[in-house]
């Protein structure tokens, strides 16, 4: 029985997703692998027998990818596995941002007497807002969530602007034809009625939103931001906020500075959080894990290149390694020695780390293991 350790409640049905032999388990003792949705990995004593950590979900913030990179710990996300769940509370956002409802709903709260009618019909002056049919939405970001909120943008009538340098050929597959690309985050912010922001935390995107970058959009302005709350310095939105350069400010991300304030609604980072999202991030993540575990195939994984094959042959063993010259005809070498055949050879790379997976005729004994793993730059060695 191979033991996947959790580090929070995870859906039930990953289990099934696992299959038989494995055990999910909040106290495991030398677990295989490692399950977790938000718990915060950066201080945590990782077991050495782990050999992959999966999140169940797209960001990887509370895991430290670089580190465990370095160990030859493969960690695997779940993109797009919660993409329906964020783009709802996207199109949600939307509205919120153009009508006074949240507000007016917490000011009717306040209203007594028998004549509440009357009050209301006088009063809902004050939370009048604007449609969104006809305006311009910017979105930042075409991956699986930021292709979905452009779409159905488009089938509200909205007129929408996509930024993504980095578009994958799937996502741009997907991508409704009425979708205008642009080149230009300037350009985007300067047409945009709504500004709503769908890429990951990097060094590159930290701040994407700051007093510069507001300086270039429309007055009135509604910025969306369920992505991560560091794409935005709050303190440049405040301001443009209560100025009213920025209209609305619609956010997932609770920060002390942005609550209470007229113009700005926070959320509590209700993104993904549906049963149906953590049911299919589950899932997906424990696909993940079984693959690598009993096949060596690598999908979505953050450190690691993708790279899989069908099983051939006797044997397969799976090597993690630096990303040099001479590596792989070293480990080839070794095996040829031994009078071994290669039945099937496959190698990817990413960054400074390679993957390389190489199935043979026959089994291999535990000194090639061995050999190939005392080899300068080879980080991990399996043998599947």
């Amino acid at each position: 029985m191979k033991n996947i350790l959790t580090l929070n409640s995870i859906s039930h049905l990953a289990k099934g997703a696992l299959g038989g032999g494995y055990a999910l388990c909040d106290n495991a003792k030398d677990p295989i692998a490692v399950l977790l949705r938000s718990f915060s990995m950066h201080d945590y004593a990782l077991p050495d027998s782990v050999i992959a950590v999966a999140r169940a979900g797209a960001g990887v913030n509370n895991i430290p990818v670089a580190e465990y990179a370095e160990k030859g710990v493969v960690v695997f996300n779940t993109p797009g596995a919660n993409a329906n769940a964020v783009k709802e509370l996207c199109l949600l956002a939307l509205f919120l941002a153009s009508r006074g409802v949240v507000d007016g709903i917490e000011w009717v709260k306040t209203l007594k007497g028998d004549d509440v009618a009357k009050q209301v019909e006088k009063g809902k002056k004050n939370f009048a807002g604007c449609e969104i049919m006809g305006k311009t939405l910017g979105v930042v970001g075409l991956g699986a969530i930021g292709v979905q909120v452009g779409n159905n943008a488009v089938r509200l009538g909205m007129n929408v602007l996509g930024y993504d340098p980095y578009i994958s050929i799937d996502s741009a597959w997907k991508l409704n034809h009425n979708i205008t690309k642009t080149d230009s985050l300037a350009d985007l912010f300067a047409n945009s009625d709504y500004i709503t922001l769908h890429v990951p935390l990097t060094d590159g995107t930290r701040g994407t939103i700051n007093a510069e970058a507001i300086s270039k959009m429309k007055n009135g302005v509604k910025i969306i931001n369920l992505s991560r709350g560091e794409l935005c310095v709050n303190a440049d939105v405040k301001a443009a906020v209560e100025c009213g350069k920025i209209g609305a400010y619609v956010t997932d991300f609770a920060a002390p500075e942005l609550i209470g304030v007229k113009g700005i609604t926070v959320m509590p980072h209700l993104g993904a959080s549906t049963e149906e999202a953590e049911d299919n991030c589950a899932v997906m993540a424990a696909h993940e894990l079984r693959d690598f575990i009993e096949n060596g195939n690598i999908k979505n994984s953050v450190n690691f290149p993708a790279c899989s094959a069908p099983r051939a042959g006797e044997c397969r063993i799976t090597v993690i390694h630096r990303n040099v010259k001479n590596v792989l005809n070293s480990i080839t070498d070794i095996v040829s020695q031994a009078g071994i055949n290669i039945e099937n050879f496959v190698s990817q790379s990413r960054g400074d780390y390679a993957y390389t997976i190489i199935d043979c005729a026959d089994d291999l004994p535990q000194k090639i293991i061995n050999d190939i793993s005392a080899r300068e730059n080879v980080i991990r060695v399996r043998k599947i």
